[in-house]
């Protein structure tokens, strides 16, 4: 099924609200997908999912390369949503705390590091069973 990003149903939003982590692909220099687990926030007002990560990481690399589409998907027994986007890798330090901050509320309080940065998906499809 096929959910509006501009008003997800209650649902949805319920289980973006839950703990559970997701798998985050995005697109190698050949065009192969690169997936990893992660933990994300999601918020509704920009319609934008939030992960934080490090400078070195893969993911960024990929971001930054250009191939800008990802997505992230989080599974939990039949339920499933799959929030599609365009990516961008942030350094700057309200964005990376809004991140952080959204990691801290649906997960727990992230270890500090000196190379953090994140990646927000500005999310135009959002496909599952929720």
């Amino acid at each position: 099924m096929r959910y509006d990003p501009n008003q997800l149903p209650d649902q949805v939003l319920a289980f973006l609200e839950e703990r559970h982590l997701a798998s985050l692909t995005t697109l190698r220099a050949d065009g192969s997908p690169h997936v990893v687990p992660v933990g994300f926030s999601w918020d509704d007002s920009q319609r934008t999912v939030r992960i934080i990560t490090f400078e070195p990481s893969t993911k960024v690399s990929n971001v930054l390369r250009g191939n800008t589409r990802a997505a992230v998907s989080q599974v939990d027994g039949g339920r499933w949503l799959t929030l599609e986007g365009v990516a961008r890798v942030t350094r700057d330090p309200a964005e990376v705390k809004l991140a952080l901050d959204g990691y801290a509320r649906r997960y727990r309080e992230p270890s500090t590091r000196s190379d953090r940065v994140a990646i927000e998906i500005s999310v135009d499809r959002v496909m599952g069973r929720a």
